[in-house]
């Protein structure tokens, strides 16, 4: 029998830009570029919409907060934005200057981290809403960021990655938003824990952090993944490598490349799972460099990927990439599919 596998009813109406499960449950958020915020529920092999959060501008990145009644996104509108999911309100935290791409929120830390394409990450206090918020200017563009229990990566134009240490980016912050609260002037110039060129030579699509805070794996247009370290040792970071994936050999024989839009490392086993334009999902052991699995094509270009937290389940939100250059969006196309992991599925084989 295979495994099962189940489609959400009621998907957004336009292309996905992130999806996320919640801390303890098997809710999810869903961001899309219909200027919505969704919100679903998964029971036995079929799941619900509960709520849509309407916004003003496309969304592009939601997370959960400290607790499942609260959520947080960014989007085209330039504003991070608290959502009650209970009572349906929304506020500004802050607003960039640009459009705001990237979202993370850390709950041992109580921090909300934005990123935004004018070059800049807000540092949000949840825990204390009366400190103004930091303004970290970046030296590039971000693409994607994502947390590690201790440490934010965060991947940027010109192959830049900066990594911050979450426990003095928290003290620094703090100390700048009560300062500021007084004299407006709330820019921190604050140097990250390390400084990297990325290991693609091409445009970074997604950045992942592995769950057990030892390292972190990325991915670019051009069908790479690299996976790497944390620890600055030659030794350790003799270990880094990259390779190719999400490719297929046309009718012709040509080798067609396609981008590798979304990466979720699977919390319990340490594995990783990657999303490209060419409709397939693949199960990756980072450590031993192998593929585990690669999933039956989907039916457009996977945009975004999510484990829930026992990982049990892996979301995958499907939307054109308009790899095939067609620019208009099919009837139909959109969807977010569920399926629910066998025993040991997701676990790695181990060196070859």
């Amino acid at each position: 029998m295979a495994t099962p596998q189940f489609e959400l009813s009621d998907p957004p109406s336009d292309a996905i830009s992130a999806i996320k499960f919640a801390p303890t449950s098997l809710r999810l958020l869903v961001a899309s570029w219909d200027k919505n915020v969704y919100l679903y529920e998964l029971s036995g092999a079929s799941g619900r919409l509960l709520q849509t959060f309407e916004h003003r501008a496309p969304v592009l990145d939601v997370c959960w907060g400290e607790n499942e009644e609260e959520a947080f996104s960014v989007g085209l509108d330039w504003d991070v934005r608290k959502i009650d999911l209970q009572s349906h309100a929304q506020s500004v935290l802050s607003s960039h200057t640009a459009g705001a791409k990237s979202l993370a929120y850390s709950s041992p830390h109580k921090l909300l981290i934005s990123a935004s394409w004018d070059s800049t990450l807000h540092i949000h206090h949840t825990d204390d809403l009366t400190l103004v918020p930091s303004i970290i200017p970046l030296p590039s563009k971000p693409f994607s960021i994502s947390l590690s229990p201790t440490k934010l990566v965060v991947a940027m134009a010109s192959r830049a990655v900066h990594i911050y240490d979450l426990k003095s980016l928290a003290v620094l912050s703090s100390q700048n938003g009560a300062t500021s609260a007084e004299s407006p002037g709330n820019v921190l110039e604050l140097d990250p824990w390390q400084r990297r060129e990325s290991s693609l030579k091409f445009m970074t699509r997604a950045v992942a952090c592995m769950p057990n805070d030892s390292g972190y794996a990325s991915s670019s247009i051009e069908g790479r993944v690299a996976v790497e370290w944390f620890d600055p040792s030659t030794e350790s970071q003799k270990r880094k490598y990259a390779f190719k994936c999400h490719r297929q050999t046309s009718p012709e024989g040509v080798d067609v490349i396609y981008p590798v839009n979304a990466l979720a490392f699977h919390p319990v086993h340490g594995t990783f799972a990657s999303g490209g334009g060419d409709g397939f999902v693949a199960l990756w052991d980072g450590v031993a460099k192998r593929r585990i699995r690669q999933y039956q094509r989907y039916p457009a270009s996977v945009a975004a990927l999510t484990f829930s937290t026992d990982g049990k389940f892996l979301a995958v939100a499907v939307s054109p990439g308009f790899e095939d250059g067609k620019e208009e969006l099919g009837d139909g196309i959109v969807k977010v599919f569920v399926r629910e992991l066998g025993e040991g599925e997701a676990k790695g084989k181990g060196a070859k």
